[in-house]
């Protein structure tokens, strides 16, 4: 399922409008959540770059510390056409920083923030802060700022964005292919696994936004607690957890499939079940790898949302969302992009 088949929480998009008119438009930053720690042998490194991607700078970087590329640490992968900020760390034993202002790529602008005692790991960050331009808007501007004060008041389905399965969606097959026996090397298994979890995870989203059930509670809930990967249930509705609901402690949770049956009841568990089985080889591919069962928000409330009009007439929207989310997740609820 593409991301123009996926249903939306309040109907079409009120706008069209064209992203990344140019790379200042798509504005990235890192929310870390912890600094430097003052000592060790990795510098902290931040990196701001300009259309350009990110192993490729880590790589770079590398080739000017003089060291392997394995060497190099960041928390996640960012946006080729965009304006990305995100921190390094490069292993440096024994040795001092090089002249990171001599780097000699103009795309990339390297600034020292001390020293760490270890390397970066994948995943290990809060979140990132989104400024992002829309232009040539067209469109009814007094929907759009309803459907702003929408996304502001109840988040968004937190749909996986189509990023996560590749080019023209391709990784979703590659993973049937997979599960059928063709071999991928370790890295690009991962890439599959993930995809296939995402495409069912969207599948049972889709369900429940269509059915208005995304932001609410269904019978056999599996409740997720805000900003953790901790869930618990399933749990009778009460008026506790519609009251936790409602000031968005919790959410309703979706499937990130795995070995065995899902932990969610009632209701929920058929849904699940149902979706899954559309998907059959994914889901057994899934249980054969020996996936644990987890559990994924399915609402998103974007952190610190604003928006202002341009005296050009495009329309600037900024935000801050968890690791893992995707800002064009948010947008396609506001605009539909080319």
């Amino acid at each position: 399922m593409s991301d123009n088949d996926l249903p939306f929480a309040f109907g079409a998009p009120p706008l069209r409008a064209r992203l990344r008119s140019q790379a200042e438009d798509f504005f990235v930053e890192e929310i870390l959540g912890y600094e430097a720690d003052g000592a060790g042998e990795h510098a902290f490194l931040q990196v701001e770059k300009r259309g350009a991607n990110t192993d490729w700078v880590a790589r770079e970087v590398a080739k000017f510390a003089g060291i392997a590329p394995m060497n190099v640490g960041y928390a996640g992968m960012k946006d080729r056409h965009a304006v990305t900020r995100q921190v390094f760390t490069v292993q440096l034993p024994g040795k001092a920083d090089p002249d990171w202002a001599a780097f000699p790529h103009p795309e990339v602008t390297l600034t020292a923030l001390g020293r760490h005692s270890r390397k970066i790991k994948r995943g290990a960050l809060r979140g990132n802060r989104f400024v992002l331009v829309l232009r040539e808007v067209d469109g009814d501007r007094a929907a759009a700022e309803a459907r702003l004060a929408a996304i502001a008041a109840r988040g968004v389905p937190n749909y996986f964005g189509e990023q996560r399965f590749g080019l023209g969606g391709n990784n979703v097959e590659q993973a049937r292919a997979m599960f059928k026996g063709r071999r991928v090397d370790r890295d690009k298994r991962s890439i599959l696994l993930s995809a296939a979890r995402s495409h069912i995870f969207n599948g049972v989203l889709a369900e429940r936004v269509a059915a208005g059930t995304w932001d609410a509670g269904m019978d056999g809930e599996i409740w997720g607690l805000d900003g953790s990967r901790s869930w618990f249930g399933p749990e009778a509705f009460n008026d506790t957890l519609a009251e936790r609901l409602a000031r968005f402690d919790i959410h309703p949770t979706g499937p990130l499939w795995g070995s065995g049956a899902t932990p969610a009841g009632g209701d929920v568990a058929e849904l699940e079940t149902a979706v899954a089985a559309r998907d059959e080889d994914l889901a057994t591919g899934l249980a054969g790898a020996r996936m644990d069962h987890e559990r994924r928000a399915l609402r998103l409330k974007p952190a610190d949302f604003a928006w202002r009009w341009l005296d050009d007439g495009a329309l600037e929207v900024s935000f801050a969302l968890p690791a893992g989310a995707y800002a064009t997740t948010v947008i396609r609820e506001l605009a539909a992009t080319a």
